[in-house]
């Protein structure tokens, strides 16, 4: 059995409480055209957390504005990965977003986030981060 491959992802939240999501592209290799959280695979010699802030910044050219705290694990052994789930504010807005991997990228307001397709595992993470204080607390 081939050892699990480590992704870090990212639940930013800007100042209106919308998380950023990414639309897969349709080329993608891997559940293409679905919604995902900003992130990737954890390079050699990377922690989780930088991991996370690297693959923000080359899929929208964003930094977070307070250190990425980590928020979850989650194992998902069928698919090979074990995903680490950051998350952290950003004072950006729509517009500062530059698309630089998938199909879109967009701050999605948290009454609108759940009922699409995404990546396995992460419609689960998301409704459980909405609901935690961890979310409630990078609210205005």
């Amino acid at each position: 059995m081939s050892p699990l491959r480590h992704l870090a992802c990212t639940l930013l939240v800007d100042r209106s409480g919308a998380v950023l999501l990414q639309l897969r592209d349709d080329d993608a290799p891997r559940y293409p055209g679905v919604w995902g959280l900003p992130g990737g695979g954890v390079e050699p010699g990377e922690t989780f957390a930088e991991a996370a802030v690297r693959e923000l910044w080359e899929e929208t050219a964003l930094r977070p504005a307070a250190p990425l705290e980590l928020f979850g694990v989650q194992e998902n052994p069928v698919e090979g990965f074990v995903k680490h789930y950051f998350r952290g504010p950003t004072t950006a807005v729509q517009s500062d977003v530059v698309l630089g991997e998938g199909a879109a990228m967009l701050f999605v307001p948290a009454a609108e986030l759940l009922g699409r397709e995404f990546t396995p595992g992460t419609a689960e993470m998301i409704e459980r981060f909405l609901a935690s204080p961890d979310y409630a607390a990078l609210l205005p």
